[in-house]
C-alpha cells in the first residue's frame, strides 16, 4: 500500500470535475475528490509514468446538480455524454486508458446512479408480503436497472474500477472488481466523530430506526413495525425533542434498511454509535468486505424476515452482543474521516480496496 501512486487527470474544468460535494448525503464524493486534489496525498505521483492507477475526477453528484437542476427530465443521456466525452478526452490525449482499456483507472462517486423512482412498488409489496406471499419472487420484479454510465457502454462496464456507494451485485456490480464506497452523511456544521457509545448495561432499547418510507424495505419495515413495540423502536418521524443519535447511543442494534437505492448511511452512522448495525438489504456488498468480516460486527436479516427482527435480535447471547460491540469499536476508526486523510481510516480504506483490485489486474 504505501508504494501505491495515484495519477489524477488534470483535464476538464470545475464544477463537474476536480471538484464534488463536501457535505450531506453525497459527501464522500467531493472529500475524496479534494484528497486528491489538494496536494497533501503520500499516494499522488509526481508524474504519469510512475502511476499504478489513474483517478478520472467527474463527480457525478456535480455533474446533476449543474445540468439538471431543476429536474424537468430523468433522461441520463447528458450524464453519460459528459463522461465519456471526459473519457476519450484523456484516452486521446495519453497512452494509458488504452494501454489497458481502463482496467487501471477508476472513477468514484456516491450519487443515486440509477433514479429509479418506485414509490407504487411499495404499496403492491407491502401488500404480497402481509398475504404471506413469497416477497423474493415479488421483489425480483422491481430491480432497478444497471449503473446508467457504465451501463450505456460495455468496455467502461468491463474494466473500470467503479468505487461507488450504490453497492448492488443485481445491478452490475462485480466485488472482484468494483469497490463499496461507504455512505456518510456530513452536516453543514463539518466532521462529527464523537461516538455516543453508552456501555452495554445502559443500553435500553433493543433495536431502533428513524426514517423515511424511502425504498419498498423501509416501508415493509415501518409496515411491521413502526409504534408497535417499545423494545423494537421503528419511527417514520422523530418529535422535536428526540435526539436522533443519542437513542442510537441507547440501543445495542440499529436498523440499517436499504432506502431507493442499497446503501445506508446509517450503518457508518451506527457504527459512530458504538450500536451493532442491523443490515436490512438485497445484493448489498458491504464496505470494506475484502478486510472486514461483517459476521462478526453486524446482524444481516434478508428482507422477508422483517417480522422476525425481535425474535432474531434476542436470540444473540449477551456474551456475542459483547463481543460484537467490542469490534465495532474497534473497526470505528475505519469509518472516520480526516483531512488530510489519516492511515487506516476512510479514505485510506478506500485507496486500500482500489490498490487490492490493481494488484489482481494482469497488464
Amino acid at each position: 500500500m504505501k508504494r501505491l501512486k495515484i495519477w489524477v487527470y488534470m483535464e476538464g474544468e470545475r464544477p463537474m470535475v476536480h471538484s464534488g460535494p463536501m457535505k450531506n448525503i453525497y459527501a464522500i464524493e467531493g472529500q475524496f475528490i479534494d484528497e486528491m486534489e489538494s496536494g497533501e496525498s503520500p499516494f499522488i505521483a509526481r508524474h504519469a509514468d510512475e502511476a499504478h492507477v489513474f483517478f478520472l475526477p467527474v463527480s457525478v453528484a456535480h455533474i446533476v446538480e449543474y445540468i439538471y437542476l431543476p429536474i424537468t427530465s430523468y433522461d441520463r443521456d447528458k450524464l453519460i455524454r459528459v463522461f465519456k466525452d471526459y473519457v476519450k478526452v484523456v484516452a486521446d490525449k495519453y497512452p494509458f486508458w488504452n494501454r489497458s482499456s481502463g482496467s487501471d483507472h477508476f472513477m468514484l462517486s456516491c450519487h443515486d446512479w440509477a433514479m429509479v423512482h418506485i414509490n407504487s412498488i411499495p404499496v403492491e409489496l407491502v401488500r404480497a408480503f402481509a398475504l404471506g406471499r413469497n416477497l423474493k419472487f415479488e421483489i425480483s420484479f422491481h430491480s432497478h436497472r444497471a449503473p446508467e454510465i457504465s451501463q450505456h457502454d460495455p468496455e467502461l462496464y468491463k474494466n473500470l474500477i467503479r468505487v461507488i456507494c450504490n453497492a448492488n451485485t443485481s445491478e452490475g456490480f462485480l466485488p472482484t472488481r468494483d469497490v463499496t464506497l461507504p455512505e456518510l452523511n456530513i452536516p453543514p456544521g463539518g466532521f462529527d466523530h464523537v461516538h455516543h457509545c453508552l456501555p452495554s448495561h445502559k443500553r435500553r432499547i433493543l433495536a431502533f430506526f428513524a426514517g423515511g418510507a424511502h425504498g419498498y424495505i423501509r416501508k415493509i419495515l415501518l409496515h411491521h413495525w413502526k409504534n408497535k413495540d417499545d423494545e423494537v423502536q421503528v419511527h417514520e418521524y422523530l418529535s422535536k425533542d428526540e435526539d436522533y443519535r443519542k437513542l442510537m447511543g441507547q440501543s445495542k442494534f440499529c436498523l440499517c434498511p436499504s432506502g431507493y437505492e442499497v446503501a445506508s448511511p446509517r450503518i457508518v452512522e451506527s457504527i459512530y454509535a458504538g450500536c451493532i448495525p442491523v443490515i436490512i438489504s438485497d445484493h448489498y456488498n458491504l464496505p470494506f468486505s475484502d478486510v472486514l468480516d461483517w459476521s462478526q460486527i453486524s446482524v444481516q436479516i434478508p428482507v422477508e424476515k422483517i417480522p422476525e427482527i425481535k425474535t432474531i435480535l434476542k436470540g444473540v447471547s449477551n456474551d456475542k452482543y459483547l463481543r460484537m460491540q467490542k469490534r465495532v469499536r474497534r473497526v470505528q476508526r475505519h469509518f472516520e474521516i480526516n483531512r488530510p486523510s489519516k492511515p487506516f481510516d476512510v479514505l485510506h480504506m478506500v485507496l486500500h480496496s482500489v490498490w487490492l483490485r490493481r494488484l489482481d489486474i494482469r497488464l
